[in-house]
């Protein structure tokens, strides 16, 4: 069962029961009280909530003490039915659905001029004015089936389930928000100040910065030396009859000067200071809780993205703020070498299934066809599903797993002719650029200028990476999301229940009562063994989880 969902600006709303294919099953229903005539039907039916956009309504569901169990996000579909037809990047969000679908001029994402409890209030001047709730609900009844013809209309086979874990994710995204990642700031305080001295006043910088400052410019002769400023620092190294060709990490690490440490501690600390410092924690942490604003699908891969926090990035130092409340604790669970397993999975290789099977992948992959070196059978790994050129190891890749890097390569070549890859569940690449198609496109004139000709060649063959690794991580994305909406599903719910804090790419966190720590453990375990089944089928290859039961984050690796 399927109810379409409309709000007003007092509270209440429209209710409309809906068939699986989106056929309206009686007349549409008026309500005072939307979360509680939700609430009623959640206890009643569960059914999957359509609506125009998760993270406009369910916030307010959630205040109100309501928890959705499932939903159909009409904007998140029509992103990823859009990509899979070939057109990434049209407007997704529920006017530009409604207005394709009826033929009218379709306004771009975000033309609203005001949202009013979680749905289009106000058109831009050159759309129709503000619709009736009646109007609003028919249109989204409409949408909403459109959605489902093309779900059923012969496309991906997993698309169905990517439509619904995407929906899924998008209700875990908000409850997460809303629940907080337990983060204590006086710990996070003294983290900086181990790191970077005590506080400065005034916006000046920490005192270990300016130390370091003063060093570095004496390794330079002590001239006046700005270490913030690429500029100063290349022509100090050049000076010195170091010429570099940058300032990045992986180029000083090269140079043999006795400012190059000095030089890669500053750069560490000021990224440290600048993105997760004292600004950061006074903005981002209230009440004991950083609630990051999550993006399902903010990552053309299907990785999520945040909108300011950095809540996927937090520095393996400040994870020593991360603390249960007393009395419960965080279960932690991380996929162990996921995309290798994931391309073992997908391309059917008996040979890298076989090597997944156990713990190590990257050691197993070694005793099978490097010699036992571990290191290069990882580096030969990386390097068929990022491309790179690697020479032999290649060579004894392709020969030992010839199903595993035919299946990148294949991927490989259609993005450099071109074309669109998938993940397993259906997720759409973006298509080739305007500037892509006429960089190309100048090559293959009648009389082709070679340094277009080499210029193509190059855009192609970025391309071609960028889609070989795609139909990898865009499938352990599918994984990944997959697992959480198991695990979402899997949690009882509630104040006082377990509840997800966490998720970043291949790891998921719930804070949970001690006492249900273990029960918590198993739940996530099953999970990713229903998401392998659900995803990959019938597969030998085994996707494991680091499950760690911590009181602190820091503690869980």
């Amino acid at each position: 069962m399927r109810v379409a969902v409309v709000t007003d600006a007092d509270g209440g709303g429209l209710l409309q029961a809906l068939a699986e294919d989106g056929t309206p099953t009686g007349p549409a229903e008026r309500v005072a009280d939307l979360a509680a005539a939700i609430a009623e039907r959640e206890r009643a039916a569960r059914p999957r909530w359509v609506w125009a956009a998760t993270a406009d309504l369910y916030p307010r569901l959630l205040a109100a003490g309501v928890r959705a169990d499932r939903c159909h996000d009409l904007a998140l579909t029509e992103g990823i039915l859009l990509a899979a037809e070939g057109r990434w990047g049209e407007p997704r969000a529920f006017p530009a659905a409604w207005a394709r679908l009826e033929g009218r001029p379709v306004p771009e994402d975000g033309v609203r001029a005001a949202v009013r409890s979680g749905q289009p209030a106000l058109f831009d001047h050159d759309l129709p004015g503000l619709p009736g709730g009646a109007e609003l609900l028919a249109g989204m009844v409409a949408v909403h089936a459109g959605q489902q013809r093309r779900l059923g209309g012969g496309g991906a086979a997993g698309l169905g389930l990517l439509v619904a874990a995407e929906s899924a994710g998008a209700l875990a995204a908000v409850e997460m928000a809303a629940a907080g990642l337990p983060w204590r700031p006086e710990v996070h305080d003294a983290v900086l100040t181990e790191l970077l001295g005590p506080r400065p006043r005034g916006g000046a910088a920490p005192r270990v910065l300016q130390e370091l400052a003063g060093k570095i410019a004496a390794a330079f002769g002590g001239q006046p030396l700005n270490p913030d400023s690429p500029a100063q620092v290349l022509r100090a190294f050049a000076a010195a009859g170091t010429p570099l060709p940058s300032t990045r990490s992986h180029v000083l690490r090269g140079v043999d000067h006795p400012a190059v440490p000095l030089l890669l501690a500053y750069k560490e600390l000021s990224r440290l200071h600048a993105a997760y410092g004292w600004t950061w924690l006074d903005a981002w942490v209230a009440g004991g809780r950083f609630r990051p604003e999550y993006v399902p699908g903010g990552v053309v891969s299907g990785r999520w993205a945040t909108r300011g926090g950095g809540a996927l990035q937090v520095p393996h130092a400040l994870r020593r703020a991360v603390v249960a409340d007393p009395g419960w604790a965080l279960v932690v669970a991380d996929a162990s070498q996921l995309e290798p397993r994931v391309l073992a999975a997908l391309s059917g290789d008996d040979g890298l299934a076989r090597a997944a099977a156990g713990g190590d992948l990257y050691a197993a992959l070694a005793a099978d066809a490097f010699a036992g070196d571990r290191a290069r059978a990882k580096t030969a790994l990386l390097a068929a599903m990022y491309g790179g050129d690697v020479g032999q190891l290649m060579t004894v890749l392709r020969r030992r797993f010839p199903a595993a890097v035919g299946y990148v390569e294949a991927a490989a070549r259609t993005g450099e002719d071109g074309g669109l890859v998938r993940s397993r569940l259906g997720r759409t690449c973006p298509p080739p650029s305007a500037g892509w198609l006429a960089a190309t496109g100048r090559a293959a004139g009648p009389d082709p200028d070679p340094e277009a000709g080499a210029r193509a060649r190059r855009v192609a063959r970025d391309r071609g990476r960028f889609t070989r690794n795609f139909v990898v991580q865009a499938s352990a994305a599918d994984w990944a999301l997959v697992l959480l909406a198991a695990v979402r599903r899997r949690l009882v719910a509630g104040p006082a229940g377990p509840h997800l804090v966490f998720f970043q790419h291949d790891e998921v966190m719930v804070h949970c009562p001690r006492q249900d720590a273990e029960r918590v453990a198993e739940v996530v375990t099953g999970a990713a063994e229903e998401s392998r089944r659900l995803v990959f089928g019938d597969t030998a290859v085994r996707f494991p989880l680091a499950v760690a039961v911590v009181d602190c984050y820091a503690d869980a690796k």
